[in-house]
């Protein structure tokens, strides 16, 4: 799959922008605060209509607008689709694919499939379970249209519990009607968790490997799906939370609380590892993504790096450029040092300043 242009009108810090991209490698630079990453982040949200950085839709309408439109032309398997994306500041965004409006997300996930690293993701190790969630959540709604419909209903039903459980305060009586609510969270819940299993083992049969070439040999990474209520047991979880779950007003068995574990050895390395080590299983985790999606699409990821060479030590670096050799990658940078000084393939620049994107080749 390749992304082969994109149209910008009052996204972000951007009026009116074309750019036609290589198939190989594309490096947009240019100093900080420009607008290199509101560039990939565009391409994200076409892709999977949310934005990485869990912006709302009326935060990257450009200012004093009220809408904004971002259009992608998308070549897979030598059939050509054009998604439009069209954000509006106090309405539901409208998506058209090849110029026929779809009305739910779903339908246009897996047309293209991207992988997004940034610094942050650097922390996906260290930093709390909301962000692992995330990534599952991120990765698994665009490879599977059935955990999309799991974990939307699920996230559905939970809102109204929630929501009831708050009520529960000034309408005691309403507490019966828990039960309604909590056989839909069991139904889809238990749905979550299964795919959420599954594809932790599938990374896990990939990551090894990637994690023992990353550490020169010296360690084995595993990840543990760290659930918290096993399938089989949400139902009965409930049931026993459920005068806590009154009390503190919320729900506090299901799978919005997971957690997936990283381990060297036996050592949890989300609380004892080193930064180096939380570093090096990030950055395994993410080209275990790309592989990934190439063994469940047969077909490679779109790769979307955002200033995270400047973030990587020189073996690291290495092992990246070498990994993403062959993939449609776009990389933002403020500088082309390490390129030039690595010999690596640059096959379209564009520089960008203060919103403006000049092509260089």
């Amino acid at each position: 799959m390749i992304i082969e242009s994109i149209e910008l009108q009052n996204y972000r810090n951007y009026d009116q922008l074309h750019m036609e991209f290589s198939p190989g490698t594309n490096i947009l630079y240019g100093n900080n605060a420009q607008g290199k990453t509101n560039i990939l982040e565009a391409v994200y949200v076409c892709c999977t209509t949310k934005s990485h950085r869990g912006s709302k839709d009326r935060e990257m309408i450009r200012f004093q607008n009220d809408e904004s439109h971002i259009k992608l032309t998308v070549r897979k398997r030598d059939v050509p689709y054009r998604i439009d994306m069209h954000l509006k500041k106090n309405k539901a965004k409208g998506v058209a694919i090849n110029g026929i409006p779809i009305r739910r997300a779903s339908e246009l996930f897996g047309i293209v499939n991207v992988v997004f690293f940034s610094p942050e993701d650097l922390n996906l190790i260290k930093n709390g379970p909301a962000e692992r969630r995330k990534f599952i959540d991120l990765e698994l709604c665009q490879l599977n249209k059935l955990y999309v419909h799991s974990l939307v209903s699920y996230n559905r039903v939970l809102l109204q519990r929630n929501k009831l459980l708050k009520e529960l305060f000034f309408h005691p009586e309403y507490e019966e009607t828990l039960d309604v609510w909590d056989m839909q969270l069991v139904q889809y819940g238990k749905e979550v968790i299964r795919f959420r299993e599954e594809f932790i083992g599938q990374l896990n049969e990939i990551i090894c490997e990637i994690h023992r070439k990353l550490s020169g040999g010296k360690e084995t990474l595993k990840i543990v799906y760290d659930p918290n209520s096993a399938a089989e047991d949400l139902e009965a979880g409930l049931a026993r939370s459920r005068s806590q779950d009154v009390k503190q007003k919320t729900t506090l068995v299901g799978p919005h609380r997971d957690d997936i574990g990283f381990y060297i050895g036996d050592i949890d390395i989300r609380k004892f590892g080193s930064q180096g080590q939380q570093r090096t299983a990030a950055l395994s985790l993410k080209l275990a993504e790309i592989e990934l999606v190439k063994k469940l699409v047969r077909d490679y990821p779109i790769l979307l790096l955002d200033d995270v060479l400047s973030e990587l030590d020189g073996e690291r670096q290495n092992h990246l450029l070498s990994a993403i050799d062959h993939i449609q990658t776009m990389i933002t940078c403020t500088g082309l040092e390490d390129f030039v000084n690595n010999r690596f393939q640059m096959d379209k620049l564009f520089c960008v300043v203060n919103g403006t994107v000049t092509s260089e080749n």
